[in-house]
């Protein structure tokens, strides 16, 4: 009799563990979907604020074809052959961001296969750092010009005052601004690569 009822109680026990383990590991898959959620939401975020700031250049290097005549030819007096480069560099420019950003352009990548997410933000981010080794010679290039076509001007107070203002001010923001901006994507796809990994080794 006694040992009839130590069996039912045990078997009781061993039931109530059970019921408790399946609630307890129901409550963690249903953590973990929430965890994942909300990880690929961020994720979704971060490349939604790389594409608007890669449309922003666009937008910005297209803007300036008729700005720059404005200034370079109108105002300035420079060459048209400086402004036909720099309208040129400014294409090359709008169009390598556009390229990369179609690495980035399928609004549902998040929600797919991360393998496939991580394959693409990493090329995109391998892009954007290799831009570099393009931008900062043609920036380099495109200023030494830009002195050349200024110091060819006849009035020098004018020279002197274009190039302390616009060459050195200009030259100094721009350069800031865009490591900046370059660096500042650089870790938003590494942070979106780590969190993709982060997702995948736990499956």
């Amino acid at each position: 009799m006694n040992n009839e009822f130590e069996n039912n109680m045990n078997e009781t026990q061993f039931e109530d563990m059970r019921q408790q383990l399946n609630t307890l590991k129901k409550k963690l898959d249903e953590q973990e979907i929430v965890n994942d959620r909300l990880i690929r939401r961020s994720m979704k975020k971060t490349v939604s604020s790389i594409n608007r700031r890669y449309y922003l250049i666009i937008a910005l290097g297209i803007f300036m074809i008729p700005y720059g005549y404005w200034v370079f030819i109108k105002l300035c007096g420079l060459s048209m052959a400086f402004w036909i480069g720099t309208s040129i560099f400014m294409l090359v420019c709008a169009g390598a961001t556009y390229y990369n950003s179609l690495n980035l352009s399928d609004s549902g990548m998040m929600n797919h296969s991360l393998v496939d997410a991580r394959k693409k933000v990493a090329r995109a981010k391998k892009f954007d750092s290799n831009w570099l080794l393009f931008g900062i010679p043609a920036i380099i290039l495109w200023l030494g010009w830009l002195c050349y076509e200024v110091y060819q001007k006849e009035s020098q107070t004018e020279t002197d005052y274009f190039f302390w203002g616009g060459f050195i001010v200009g030259a100094t923001l721009g350069t800031i601004i865009g490591l900046t901006v370059h660096f500042k994507t650089q870790r938003q796809y590494k942070d979106i690569i780590d969190q993709i990994e982060d997702l995948t080794a736990e499956e």
